[in-house]
């Protein structure tokens, strides 16, 4: 009897361990560092946070964490948007502009121009420029960089006015 009540004292705990252990999951999703943008580009941002695509490059809308409306990200390996970025220092970097830096590129894709740059891992970071904010979007290593672009560039002329950002 004994026995039989040891028993069944530990299913409530065994029961227990089992619901936390399946409600638990590995957070595959992804993360990303919350921009601090001035109160313009900030309200800029959340217009643009409205009108993102559900998909890009054929990838639903999965935002990191933390929460914001600030960021965005689809996928998995996730395409990454940040609004509200400050300035890259490539962008007024000389070099840039005339061609002469192999890790970074001016160009635009449908009437929005951006800064490329090699990111680690074979992933590459966009950055608008000629825009009232500044936004980054990070296309991870085997992604199509220019899918991406040209799927989020109607919500960025639309939410983004073009201009020179403070």
């Amino acid at each position: 009897m004994n026995s039989l009540r040891h028993r069944l004292l530990g299913l409530p705990a065994l029961a227990l361990l089992l619901i936390t252990v399946g409600c638990s999951s590995a957070d595959d999703g992804a993360s990303a560092a919350v921009p601090s943008p001035d109160a313009k580009a900030a309200a800029l941002c959340q217009k643009l946070d409205g009108v993102l695509p559900a998909a890009v490059d054929d990838e639903s809308r999965e935002d990191p964490e933390p929460a914001s409306g600030l960021t965005a990200g689809w996928g998995n390996p996730a395409i990454i948007l940040r609004c509200g970025v400050p300035r890259p220092p490539k962008m007024v970097d000389p070099s840039v502009a005339q061609g002469g830096d192999p890790d970074a590129v001016a160009g635009g894709v449908d009437g929005v121009n951006w800064l490329m740059e090699k990111a680690g891992g074979g992933a590459y970071r966009y950055t608008t420029a000629s825009r009232l904010a500044y936004v980054e979007v990070t296309v991870p290593a085997g992604r199509d960089s220019s899918a991406a672009l040209i799927d989020l560039a109607p919500a960025i002329k639309k939410a983004i006015p073009e201009g020179i950002a403070d």
